[in-house]
């Protein structure tokens, strides 16, 4: 049983109720510094910030309909070795999920690390979320959202894989933040889910609280909307991409800039295959396709890359859309590759991310594994 407390919120500022827990956090002595989405000063624009002085935290804003990068790539860097001091990370969902499959992959750690989740409502595009903060603030956004009136605000919408993510709450989280079904406009839901949160929740002596009925019901309200949308892009995907010239249309767009690779949270290799002389095809070899062929699509390989990275990715793939946020001719890559991951982890009976104990599908042999193909009694 999760040890619950909660806080106060004043006026209704979820934002300042939230800075001042994160100040909180620093004065129990147990964490050097937070990794937390802020403003930065120069411009309209929010990304992930080390802070270690916790009167810098008037700019943190985790709230924000605004998704950047994912951010389990930063905390990867900040724990792969010992670092001398404890972070605390202020994560989305998705992002803890690649974590997770990150420290699966020897790439980071939980040792130094407390993560601190909270119920995610979601995010705009970059180009939406620009368009948005000219004109409106991160309170109208969680506003709206709390208050039942939807995402939707001054033209802007969740991005595509917000809209079908059926991970709202923080899973794998130390301590959780709880904003659906609370009446936060009087206080937030604080949970301690593991021993770690447990123990910084008691140092930090806030008044215990139980979990309101009303919020696991508006939690399930919320995956069972989104999992219908889920499946009808799964449907829609999969009817657009069956054959491969479907696929080829689908991918058309592509010019081998790799964005989707470099922002990808579980694409972990230093060095990738596609950015080695294996693929700087001598001047003649084009030539002489395109005599053999009468026409040859430029760049070459970019269906073979997208092919090999979903055999690479499918099984550790946590459906951040960080991919098509980054593509530069807006390709649905997210669609692609979650309705792939989909099908690849259903598979293997795994998904990536829900549990730090279950080893990556190809790192372990199962001997009954897929009797149906292999004939196996």
């Amino acid at each position: 049983m999760a040890k619950t407390a909660k806080i106060e919120v004043k006026d209704g500022d979820l934002l300042l109720c939230l800075r001042e827990f994160f100040r909180s956090v620093f004065k129990t002595g147990e964490v050097t510094a937070m990794l937390v989405p802020m403003h930065l000063p120069m411009k309209q624009v929010i990304m992930p910030v080390l802070v270690s002085d916790p009167e810098r935290l008037d700019d943190a804003d985790p709230l924000a309909p605004s998704f950047p990068m994912n951010s389990a790539t930063l905390v990867s860097r900040l724990t792969r070795k010992p670092s001398g001091g404890k972070i605390a990370a202020v994560l989305r969902s998705c992002e803890i999920r690649a974590f997770t499959e990150l420290v699966k992959l020897k790439q980071g750690s939980r040792d130094e690390l407390v993560i601190i989740g909270i119920d995610c409502m979601g995010a705009y595009t970059n180009a939406d979320y620009r368009r948005f903060s000219e004109k409106e603030s991160t309170a109208t956004f969680y506003g709206s959202v709390l208050s039942g009136k939807g995402t939707a605000v001054s033209g802007a919408d969740l991005a595509p894989a917000c809209s079908i993510c059926e991970h709202p709450v923080p899973e794998g989280a130390d301590i959780i933040i709880g904003l659906f079904g609370i009446d936060v406009r009087n206080h937030l839901l604080i949970q301690g889910m593991t021993p770690k949160g447990e123990s910084m929740l008691s140092s930090l002596g806030l008044p215990e609280s139980g979990e309101p009925e009303e919020r696991r019901s508006a939690i399930e309200s919320l995956i069972s909307i989104r999992t219908k949308s889920r499946d009808n892009l799964f449907d829609k995907t999969a009817h657009a991409t069956d054959t491969l010239e479907k696929l080829t249309a689908w991918l058309s767009g592509c010019i081998n800039c790799y964005n989707c690779r470099v922002v990808c949270p579980v694409c972990y290799c230093k060095e990738c295959v596609f950015v080695t002389d294996v693929f700087r095809h001598e001047p003649s070899q084009y030539l002489q396709w395109a005599e053999r062929k009468g026409v040859v699509k430029m760049p070459t390989d970019t269906i073979f890359y997208h092919l090999t990275r979903m055999a690479h990715m499918s099984t550790a793939c946590v459906g951040c859309g960080q991919c098509s946020n980054a593509c530069p001719n807006d390709i649905n890559v997210m669609e692609l590759f979650r309705t792939v991951a989909h099908n690849t982890q259903k598979a293997f009976n795994y998904e990536a991310g829900r549990s730090p104990d279950e080893a990556p599908p190809l790192s372990e042999f199962r001997e009954q594994e897929f009797g149906e193909v292999v004939g196996i009694n």
